[in-house]
Order: structure tokens, then C-alpha cells, then sequence
């Protein structure tokens, strides 16, 4: 039977959608609750377990919060003479290059790439190294890599050998040498 719904007027299909309903819902209408009464008296016949005690309130003590001869601490600490000026200090002048442009693995932190093997050619020795966007990346003595202005200082079949230059006091900087070793 095929019916065509544009030839309906308003009324015509809002009574045909209310008779659907009705039949939809004289569905929902029954007497028959056994199952829940049943629910229901099984739970009653469960037997009453105690009821913990609340627990006990602890007394916190109070405290009296005197900021006299503390410094604040929104204002930034002040440094002597010797801090303020690191090349009076007899620092080694040991500094990152800040002007350099960055490299591709500069953007991970060492402990993110894996050394993954080396490749051999005219010029020497290429380290792999894997990044943790799955990328692998070739890399020679003299590149950086690392977030700690890492600088390749040589490669071995199962290892790349570092020098990072890490902040040591404030205004300050160190060399510190890393490694990283070959991923079996």
C-alpha cells in the first residue's frame, strides 16, 4: 500500500500521529508488578547490617601567619654584586648560544630519542636517532639535539656522546656530558 504523505492535510497528520502514539502507549499499560514487589521484599529480608560510627573530628590547631622580617615573596631577590655580574665572578663564561638557530631534535628532550644505529660513508659516521613522533633522524658530530643545548661530541657504533650546557646557580651555566646508547 503506498500512501503519499504531501497529499495529507495538518490535521490529517497530526490525528496520525496521535493514534500511533496511542497504540504505542497502550503498550506501556500493564497490572503485572510481580517482579518488582519480588525486589522489593527481597531487600527487606535482607538482614540489617550496623552502621559505622562517624568519624571522630580531629582538632587542627590554629596558626598565626607574622610576615614582619620576612621577605615578600612577589618581589624578586635581590643579587650581590658578585651574582649580579658573572664576569666579575670569575665565571668560565661557559653560555648557550642563543643566536644560533635550533635544530630539528632540539625540540625534544633527550630522554625522548633513541639511538636507533649508525651509517658509514666517506665522511665518517652518521648517528640515527629516533624522535618520539616516529620521525629518524641523521645526525654528525657538531649537531645539537636535546632541549638542553646539546652539542654531539662524537659517535660510537652504540652510542652518541654530548656536551649540554644546563643552568647552575642563578645567571650561571655548566657543561655536562650525556650519552645516548643504542636501542637493541
Amino acid at each position: 500500500m503506498l500512501i503519499q504523505y504531501s497529499s495529507w492535510t495538518p490535521n490529517q497528520a497530526l490525528t496520525i500521529v496521535c493514534v500511533v502514539m496511542l497504540s504505542v502507549m497502550s503498550g506501556c499499560g500493564g497490572d503485572d508488578v510481580s517482579d518488582l514487589t519480588k525486589y522489593i521484599q527481597d531487600v527487606k529480608a535482607r538482614p540489617k547490617g550496623a552502621i559505622e560510627p562517624l568519624p571522630e573530628n580531629k582538632i587542627v590547631e590554629t596558626f598565626v601567619f607574622k610576615p614582619e622580617g620576612l621577605r615578600d615573596p612577589f618581589k624578586p631577590t635581590e643579587l650581590n654584586a658578585d651574582e649580579a655580574n658573572p664576569d666579575v665572578s670569575g665565571v668560565t663564561g661557559i653560555r648557550p648560544d642563543t643566536e644560533r638557530r635550533k635544530e630539528e631534535l632540539e625540540a625534544f628532550s633527550l630522554d625522548t630519542l633513541r639511538m636507533v644505529g649508525t651509517l658509514k660513508d666517506q665522511q665518517g659516521l652518521w648517528g640515527l636517532v629516533k624522535a618520539k613522533d616516529g620521525t629518524i633522524h641523521s645526525v654528525r658530530v657538531g649537531n645539537h639535539m636535546g632541549q638542553n643545548y646539546g652539542k654531539i661530541i662524537r659517535i660510537l657504533e652504540d652510542k652518541i656522546e654530548l656536551m649540554e650546557i644546563v643552568p647552575d646557580k642563578p645567571g650561571t651555566w655548566r657543561e655536562q656530558q650525556a650519552t645516548l646508547a643504542l636501542v637493541e
